[in-house]
């Protein structure tokens, strides 16, 4: 149900391999893809709500809204074209269709986790993880908090007792076994582990604010030839969000429902997630000058572990480029772009 939080090591030489889509052309239809997470969950209901239509039927274009189960193979499947958009969270836009050469904007920065992934412990504090194993979904976000966690503790995963890859199926039975000292996972299992009475949240993603961040990315060429096609996207996706910021419990009640929860449940899940309902707070974060900090740790991290993209030779080789025209990485080679425009044009109620 949560599967935008894995990553397989195998996705950035895959995209390597299916190659970039042609050069984009003039076209009137059009194919996004998006998976199961408290944050994207609105594109399941622009869709079935008729709202998606709406939009695009104002912009004589065709939008086709696509669940992906497997969030991994619906970003592989934008990287070969099979789609021109992709709900995808900026680490793995880096790493997959950006690091395997597919130039790809963020069209919509809808939200960033604000405690929803969290660091929990059995014993001790997060400086007496050194020497302990600890349990996690590996190359995924978590293992980034997990690295984030350490660094603000002097301490690096060398110093760990290892890192033991285990499945989000797997989190909850293993944490009440003798030999699991500590996880990293992410809500819903976070709030169901801290419920044993030996558990303890040592560290969580409202630690690192705005570093893990979920958008929906679009293939650039696509939408520098087809602009209509981003202003019909970002339309339908405020007229939802402003249905949530309302409180419409009957649309926040279809959404609950769609990601398998009740809606007590899912409005615990918003209560941890940062989003921006307005346009406006979007273009304001996407424009603040944190971002790219935190796209160069992302860089890093990325490079480290060894995906981010085929031989890349150091964390800078994807360039990065932010709405005043600035980048971070390799500025020759630009293949993740932070583009306020659509946005922006929300904002100002220009769609």
């Amino acid at each position: 149900m949560f599967a935008r939080r894995h990553f397989m090591a195998a996705t950035a030489a895959l995209a390597m391999l299916v190659g970039a889509p042609a050069l984009a052309q003039e076209k009137t239809d059009f194919r996004v893809a998006w998976s199961i997470y408290v944050g994207w969950m609105p594109w399941g209901y622009l869709d079935e709500s008729g709202i998606m239509d709406k939009w695009a039927e104002k912009y004589g274009i065709t939008v086709d809204i696509v669940q992906i189960n497997d969030y991994v193979e619906s970003i592989n499947q934008y990287t070969a074209g099979a789609f021109d958009g992709v709900s995808a969270t900026n680490m793995d836009t880096l790493s997959i269709p950006a690091g395997g050469g597919v130039d790809t904007t963020a069209l919509i920065v809808g939200d960033f986790s604000n405690g929803n992934d969290a660091v929990i412990v059995k014993d001790g504090g997060l400086a007496d993880l050194a020497g302990k194993p600890v349990n996690l979904v590996e190359l995924s976000v978590s293992h980034y908090l997990l690295a984030r966690a350490l660094d603000s503790v002097d301490l690096a995963e060398r110093d760990l007792g290892g890192v033991i890859n285990t499945s989000d199926a797997d989190m909850i039975a293993a944490f009440t076994t003798s030999d699991v000292q500590a996880v990293v996972t992410w809500n819903p299992l976070v709030s169901t582990i801290l419920e044993e009475p030996n558990a303890t949240k040592v560290f969580d993603s409202s630690d690192i604010p705005g570093e893990i961040i979920d958008l929906m990315v679009v293939n650039t060429d696509t939408l520098a030839a087809n602009p209509d096609f981003g202003k019909a996207l970002v339309g339908a996706w405020y007229e939802v969000l402003g249905l949530m910021a309302a409180g419409d419990e009957e649309v926040l009640t279809a959404m609950a429902e769609a990601s398998g929860t009740d809606l007590a449940g899912y409005k615990a899940q918003l209560e941890s997630t940062e989003m921006f309902y307005d346009p406006a707070a979007a273009v304001t974060f996407t424009k603040g000058a944190e971002l790219p900090t935190t796209m160069v740790n992302v860089a890093e991290f990325l490079f480290d572990k060894g995906i981010l993209g085929e031989g890349a030779p150091s964390p800078d080789f994807v360039g990065v480029e932010y709405p005043d025209g600035t980048t971070t990485g390799d500025p020759n080679n630009v293949k993740f772009r932070f583009d306020t425009t659509y946005m922006q044009m929300a904002a100002d109620g220009a769609l």
